[in-house]
């Protein structure tokens, strides 16, 4: 039986007095309810992205929604340089980082006759290696305050087949693995670094690049009878970067209705 979504849950000070970046977080996706939520829920946010007009559109928006306006920057991360260049504006906009969430990440749909090095290539440097990089350049400054959360965006498919996306399958499934490995590495330093898996989350741009029927196809597989709402992974992702997750770290928490 379909459901309908819930409404917006009232921000509860969750993330009270924290500091917070996002990466990918213009439009109106995953990463955008993230940044809104924790500005809802206390937190002082730093949203990146690598498209300029919707990043300042996103700004505004949070701004309209919460009465923060959150700091921002240009970031492609596949360009290191520019990687580094986000931790120091964070520093600068925020003085410290209490929580980083990777949300950047790039799909797309090729059988793998048709696929090409370069296909498989991007996907694999934005949404796997992108989360490396940024989570490498943040983890020292991490390291010295003694305290830090990360949470990595993967997805089912880091556990369930589907065709068209072994890149993506494959770049989210890598997620994983060095979330669960990273974590093991952090904890002595006081830092927790954690991993959401949605199965969907309806958004407009999601629309715009998926094969027509596929939607509908994974939808039907929902217990729910309907995709998430992005704010509703970025629900989960708020409780993993709360003091709520305090003894939780190496997890990838499935926000998915999906059957098996």
């Amino acid at each position: 039986m379909s459901r309908e979504a819930p409404a917006l849950p009232p921000g509860r000070n969750l993330l009270a007095g924290k500091n917070v970046v996002v990466t990918a977080a213009a439009g109106a996706g995953i990463g955008y309810w993230f940044a809104r939520r924790a500005a809802e829920e206390g937190a002082r946010v730093l949203i990146s992205d690598l498209h300029p007009r919707r990043l300042e559109e996103s700004a505004g928006q949070i701004e309209q929604q919460t009465g923060q306006r959150p700091a921002f920057a240009l970031c492609d991360v596949t360009q290191q340089a520019q990687v580094d260049a986000l931790l120091e504006t964070a520093l600068r906009e925020l003085g410290h980082v209490d929580v980083l969430v990777n949300n950047a990440g790039l799909g797309g749909f090729a059988k793998l006759p048709d696929m090409t090095d370069a296909e498989w290539s991007k996907v694999l440097d934005v949404t796997l290696t992108g989360t490396m990089r940024v989570t490498r350049a943040f983890l020292p400054h991490f390291y010295e305050q003694g305290s830090g959360a990360i949470i990595n965006n993967a997805s089912v498919l880091g556990w369930r087949a589907q065709q068209g996306q072994s890149h993506y399958a494959a770049a989210k499934a890598g997620v994983m693995a060095f979330t669960r490995c990273i974590a093991i590495e952090a904890a002595a330093f006081g830092v927790r670094v954690n991993a959401v898996a949605p199965s969907i989350a309806m958004h407009e741009f999601l629309s715009k690049v998926t094969p027509e029927g596929l939607l509908e196809e994974l939808i039907a597989k929902e217990a729910f009878g309907r995709a998430a709402e992005p704010f509703e992974v970025a629900n989960a992702m708020i409780f993993l970067a709360s003091d709520l997750a305090s003894y939780l770290t190496g997890e990838v928490l499935s926000v998915s209705s999906q059957h098996a």
